[in-house]
C-alpha cells in the first residue's frame, strides 16, 4: 500500500500494516498492536523522514547526497537517492563491519569508512501516527517507542499533536547499556 502524495510527490515509504501481537497481548492482558516498519523498502522507519528530506532537497536543486550513518539512516538515504536517480556518498564508522557496507553498495552508494562513531540523525516521523489514526477504530491507550537517537520519538510526539492525541502516553524503551536518552533526561 502506497503512502499518499505530499506536496505533489509520492513519498518513498509505504503505509505499513498494524497487526496484533498475540504473545504481547497475552503477556500484558490487553490488546497490543504493532506497526510493522520493518517492511519499509529500506527496512526501517527511517525512510519516512530521510526520504522526505531527500525529495525536498532534490526539488531545491541538490544533485549529490552525503550521509553519515552506519545503519538504517544510511540505507534510507541510499534508497532515496537511488529512487531519485542521484548519487550518494555514505560515510560509515570503522565499527560498521562488512554487511552494512555491502548493503549500501548494493543500493548504489559510494561508501567511505571514517572514524569510530557515527553522528546521529534525528528526523520527524509523524506520518506513523497519522497512519495509526487511519488504521485504528479508537485512539490507543499508550504507544511504545524504541529509542536510539530520539528521532522516532520526536516524530511520534509531533504526530500525536497533529492528530489531536497529545494525551496518549508514550513509553520510551531503550536497550540497557545504551540508554543515552535516559541519561540525557537525568542530566536535564
Amino acid at each position: 500500500m502506497a503512502a499518499q502524495p505530499v506536496g505533489g510527490q509520492k513519498p518513498f515509504h509505504i503505509v505499513s500494516p498494524v497487526l496484533e501481537s498475540l504473545p504481547l497481548s497475552k503477556a500484558v492482558g490487553s490488546k497490543v498492536l504493532m506497526k510493522l516498519e520493518n517492511v519499509q523498502p529500506s527496512g526501517s522507519f527511517k525512510i519516512r523522514g530521510i526520504g522526505h528530506l531527500c525529495q525536498d532537497a532534490a526539488r531545491k536543486g541538490c544533485r549529490h547526497f552525503v550521509c553519515s550513518s552506519g545503519g538504517n539512516a544510511g540505507l534510507a538515504a541510499a534508497y532515496a537517492a537511488r529512487k531519485l536517480g542521484l548519487p550518494i556518498t555514505v560515510v560509515v564508522p570503522s565499527s560498521s563491519g562488512p554487511s552494512p557496507v555491502r548493503k549500501l553498495e548494493e543500493l548504489g552508494a559510494t561508501v567511505e569508512v571514517y572514524g569510530k562513531v557515527p553522528p546521529k540523525l534525528g528526523e520527524g516521523h509523524a506520518s506513523l501516527v497519522r497512519e495509526l489514526k487511519d488504521s485504528l477504530e479508537a485512539k490507543p491507550g499508550a504507544i511504545v517507542v524504541a529509542v536510539g537517537g530520539g528521532g522516532l520519538l520526536a516524530g511520534v510526539v509531533a504526530g500525536l499533536h497533529q492528530v489531536g492525541w497529545q494525551d496518549v502516553p508514550i513509553i520510551a524503551a531503550e536497550t540497557r547499556g545504551a540508554h543515552s536518552f535516559h541519561e540525557a533526561l537525568q542530566a536535564g
